[in-house]
């Protein structure tokens, strides 16, 4: 409060934001299918199916499974049937997208109860209204802000209070409620936070995980703010950025000490011109953790098996959902034996110990990156001791790199630099173009990737995100009346087609990370944390309304877009 007294200018205000919905492209889909006893029969007995007899002939299931995380299928599913988990193979099949509406268990416990109970192989696919009803959805978020400044448009104070529906069962939304108060400030020097988070259950659909994880919300309420203070001081929305981002050795929203090197004022830097030379543009900046930390160890695990001369199979607990992890996985192997890539395969299942733990919070590229380079130095050492592959036949290399020294919530407050919540984090800096229409017409995004490993994956995640976080600004929206889901098909929830959207330029700006693998950070969510506030305040150089609420539908340039399609 004394530093707000203090302040030249203080803003008080509430920010809120939607659910929507993952749309990922593939829905639910699980196959079950039944070991059966040794001696055991598997035809049916005189003509009748006797499903008691097969039940008890079951002796383990393999199950294919489309969630997040190998494991914990395995784990959840064991407990339903109240079997050892050991008795359960579950084996990914790469999923057509998730963005984490497939960290939480669909329909995998279901389908392997049935096929214990039949004897038989079952497979289950949720029709795309089944889909809605059964995945949670991103948080709706409600943000109240006071925010202060000095007479030069530095941040003095700022005091948030946030509270997220989470729906009627948990998930993770306290993890999500803990993320957006960690990024309640943004990318920003902020001397002076009071910061309270609640995650509420209410009658609604369960809200979870979904890319971005609370970043999202907290970056439409900061940048927002920010922009309004720029006005407040008669100086632009790119200098009062310029004035206030973090730069190495500061600390961030959560007392952590940024102490590695960084190229969050690169980004910013890069996209300057940009934004002076366009009439109405918005500006914005985001950071976004990677890995899950608070105290939770990091783990990666992968194991580089020889099966033949000229066949090398690679495991991870890693799941592979559209983002490219597997070629990804194949890069760090090639590195680090030497051995060209089309003697390895990868793949995901629980035949080794390799419990990873979900694929989330950006770590896939950064986890598996360091674990199999690992299990390549091991491989790679008995080569270079004159063995060849056929001497090496069978033999399993493991590959193990674990993130163990993070800060739990609330303690190491007094330790010299602070509490450490995250291994690292990702940065960025975006820009929104309208025309003189007030139309979107084009998206510049400079982003610290830490090194560029694959250039055509790294483009794809970030257009992606650009889509993503667009359509969360302007169009999408999963409506709930009453408790009740009102969406029946992908049209119902304001997802904008390929023709929709706007020109796009990327940006890269390499400042490797010396902990993660050559450096390279994980970009899996960061792509669309300035997005909604960048375009926010393009709308406000356009025609000056403050919108404080997503999506922004009244605006021109969702207008624009929501128009019937006509073309052919």
């Amino acid at each position: 409060e004394a530093a707000f007294a203090a302040s030249a200018h203080v803003i008080e205000d509430t920010y809120r934001t939607q659910p929507i919905e993952h749309l990922f492209l593939e829905p639910e889909a699980c196959i079950a299918v039944p070991r059966l006893r040794a001696g055991r029969s598997s035809a049916p007995v005189n003509g009748v199916e006797d499903a008691p007899a097969r039940s008890a002939a079951v002796e383990s299931l393999k199950i294919y499974t489309q969630g997040q995380g190998v494991f914990d299928d395995r784990r959840q599913c064991a407990a339903v049937l109240g079997v050892e988990p050991e008795r359960l193979d579950v084996e990914l099949v790469s999923n057509g997208g998730a963005f984490g509406g497939k960290e939480d268990m669909s329909i995998q416990a279901q389908t392997a109860l049935m096929a214990w109970l039949v004897g038989r192989p079952v497979k289950m696919t949720l029709t795309r209204p089944e889909s809605f009803r059964i995945h949670p959805k991103r948080h709706p978020i409600e943000l109240s802000y006071k925010i202060g400044c000095d007479a030069e448009g530095r941040i003095t104070a700022v005091k948030a209070r946030i509270i997220g529906d989470k729906g009627a069962y948990a998930s993770v939304g306290a993890k999500v409620l803990e993320r957006a108060g960690g990024h309640c400030t943004g990318p920003y020097r902020v001397p002076n936070i009071d910061m309270e988070s609640l995650a509420v259950y209410t009658n609604n659909p369960p809200c979870g995980a979904m890319r971005g994880f609370g970043a999202n919300q907290a970056a439409f309420a900061i940048e927002g703010l920010l922009d309004r203070l720029s006005v407040i001081e008669q100086i632009t929305a790119y200098e009062i950025r310029e004035r206030n981002i973090l730069d190495r050795g500061e600390a961030f929203a959560t007392g952590q000490v940024l102490d590695k090197p960084f190229g969050l004022r690169k980004t910013l830097e890069a996209v300057k011109e940009i934004y002076k030379s366009a009439k109405y543009a918005g500006i914005a900046c985001g950071i976004k953790n990677v890995g899950i930390g608070n105290g939770m160890p990091d783990i990666g695990r992968a194991a580089i098996t020889v099966e033949a001369p000229d066949r090398l199979h690679i495991r991870t607990g890693f799941t592979e959902m559209g983002q490219g992890l597997f070629t990804i996985c194949v890069q760090f192997a090639v590195e680090a034996t030497g051995l060209p890539p089309e003697l390895f395969r990868c793949s995901t299942d629980t035949s080794l110990a390799l419990d990873c733990g979900q694929t989330t919070a950006s770590r896939g590229t950064v986890l598996a990156g360091n674990s199999i380079a690992e299990a390549g130095k091991k491989l790679k050492a008995e080569l270079d001791a004159g063995k060849s592959l056929a001497d090496l036949v069978g033999q399993v290399f493991p590959g193990e790199w674990i993130c163990n020294y993070t800060s739990k919530l609330g303690k190491d407050l007094d330790k010299p630099g602070g509490p450490k919540t995250h291994l690292t984090y990702g940065f960025a800096t975006q820009v929104a173009i309208l025309d003189d229409d007030g139309r979107l017409v084009k998206m510049v995004a400079a982003h610290d990737v830490g090194r560029v490993l694959n250039p055509v994956h790294l483009e794809g995640q970030m257009y992606g995100s650009l889509h993503m976080g667009i359509g969360y600004a302007l169009t999408e929206d999963f409506e709930v009346e009453g408790g009740v889901i009102q969406a029946e098909k992908m049209n119902d929830c304001g997802v904008l087609r390929a023709h929709q959207m706007p020109e796009m330029e990327l940006v890269f700006i390499e400042e490797p990370d010396p902990e993660c693998p050559h450096g390279a950070r994980g970009v899996g969510e960061i792509g669309l944390v300035p997005t909604a506030p960048c375009i926010a305040g393009a709308l406000y150089k356009y025609d000056g309304i403050v919108r404080k609420q997503l999506p922004m539908r009244d605006s021109p340039a969702a207008q624009a877009m929501l128009k019937p399609n006509r073309k052919k």
